[in-house]
């Protein structure tokens, strides 16, 4: 994670959670390397965060911050979900499970109290199944990070030219 924020400014913004370490919770670190390996610069690519709490100042003034991250919503192992967590959605009424301790919905609940929160944010999920310690992806979400990354291409392309007021709303 480097960078200037203010270099940030509008820009969009891409964020994987998790960790390598624990098996299928690499999914968005996974996601994030091949979008990294695609190298097209329409996102500023944020690196591995350990935490979602780590968004905090990154994403302040993106037009766009997607959030890749393995989740557990009872889906089959390597469900793609997109969460649309922007402008019109009550955040306060989510409650996502997260390994992190605190998810992405708690998270953005608190840049709109602190008024830092991005215009648009987006949740990409892979659904995981093993979550023990050790590296590697289960076979079902490996073949699933392509799929994953193209939707988050697909975010970027259609993010809108222009400056609407960011979605500040606790």
């Amino acid at each position: 994670m480097s960078g200037d924020p203010d270099r940030r400014r509008g820009r969009p913004v891409v964020a994987s959670v998790g960790s390598e370490l624990r098996r299928d919770d690499g999914a968005g670190p996974t996601v994030l390397a091949e979008l990294r390996a695609r190298g097209d610069g329409t996102a500023a690519l944020l690196g591995c965060l350990g935490s979602p709490f780590d968004l905090l100042g990154f994403w302040d003034g993106a037009e766009l911050a997607v959030v890749v991250d393995a989740v557990r919503t009872g889906g089959a192992p390597g469900d793609v979900h997109v969460l649309e967590l922007g402008e019109g959605v009550d955040v306060s009424a989510t409650r996502t499970v997260s390994s992190h301790g605190a998810g992405v919905c708690e998270v953005l609940r608190l840049a709109r109290a602190m008024g830092t929160a991005p215009v648009r944010t987006v949740l990409v999920g892979i659904e995981g199944s093993d979550f023990s310690h050790g590296t590697g992806l289960s076979e079902p979400v490996r073949g699933e990070v392509g799929a994953a990354a193209d939707l988050v291409a697909g975010l970027l392309v259609a993010v809108p030219t222009g400056s609407p007021r960011r979605d500040d709303r606790p």
